[in-house]
């Protein structure tokens, strides 16, 4: 599978470097290249009216920076540099690919385009400044404002998306119907990949912020709520009260990411109970996993 890195590091350097016409260079050569995925995602690259919705306001909307905030931007950007991020973004995605090729998977992709940006730290703040998104395969985005405590996680959090590329690529994402149930595996899958790839110590804020009595109480909610379907509904107890007050959805009881924490304990429970690998569990469907995870039946 041919890997194809965007050199979002150059692009942003002539960003950065613009008095004019940012918005069209950000549209038509930092994100033109991932016209396909956005198209699938109903987000034009150039809005038909002025301050419309396209890639500009998305983009804003899901973390990233601001393209007019020259000098948060160049910071990030240095420290982009100084750690080689595309070099690890390279690297990362051949291991992950090495794994689909010994694990007899796949990606309904003939190529992976993969590009890193810039996040709004403030944004992020939750995220402790890093994201991505991978769910339509052949196409990766991670964005990051770069710090200590992030940087490290680079690979894993490139590996959780890589995922998505592969589970997607064998079941279909339904926005109006998907359950809590489902999106607990998608991402219980996805980090439980990043594990298996890169160990505990690299996982994200949304699996190891979670001490042992928050965890049981967000498993006692969530157990209740595993039909429950509709993105806005699952989306509340998958991000947590927070997130959901600030997208306008009906806060459940639970602290951020919750839903992420509980379906990583699902899949790495029923992994170690059925004694079943990363990549047979990747092909297993929602009901499975679940009915079989032994954490809801405690």
């Amino acid at each position: 599978m041919k890997i194809v890195i965007e050199d979002t590091i150059k692009q942003y350097e002539e960003l950065f470097s613009m008095e004019e016409e940012r918005e069209d260079f950000y549209r038509f050569s930092m994100m033109k290249p991932f016209k396909q995925m956005w198209n699938i995602m109903n987000v034009p690259l150039k809005a038909n009216q002025p301050n419309g919705y396209d890639v500009i306001m998305a983009t804003k909307m899901l973390g990233y920076l601001d393209i007019s905030n020259t000098e948060t931007g160049k910071i990030a950007l240095e420290k982009l540099k100084d750690i080689q991020a595309l070099q690890t973004a390279y690297d990362t995605l051949k291991q992950c690919v090495k794994f689909i090729q010994d694990n007899n998977l796949k990606i309904n992709a003939d190529e992976l385009r993969f590009g890193m940006y810039i996040a709004d730290p403030e944004k992020l703040e939750l995220q402790k400044g890093y994201c991505g998104f991978g769910g339509i395969p052949g196409f990766i985005q991670v964005s990051i404002y770069p710090n200590s405590y992030n940087i490290p996680k680079i690979p894993a959090v490139i590996a959780h998306e890589f995922h998505h590329n592969i589970r997607f690529s064998y079941f279909d994402w339904d926005h109006g119907n998907v359950t809590v149930g489902d999106y607990l595996i998608i991402e219980g899958l996805a980090e439980s990949f990043a594990k298996e790839l890169y160990g505990d110590e690299l996982l994200g804020p949304w699996v190891t912020s979670f001490d042992k009595e928050d965890l049981e109480y967000s498993t006692e909610i969530i157990k209740d709520a595993l039909d429950v379907k509709g993105f806005a509904e699952v989306s509340s107890y998958m991000f947590g009260d927070i997130i959901a007050k600030e997208q306008g959805y009906q806060p459940v009881g639970l602290s951020p990411f919750a839903g992420y924490a509980v379906g990583y304990q699902a899949v790495q429970s029923f992994m170690k109970v059925n004694n079943v690998g990363i990549g047979e569990a990747t092909l297993l469907d929602t009901k499975e996993i679940l009915y079989n995870c032994e954490l809801f039946t405690k």
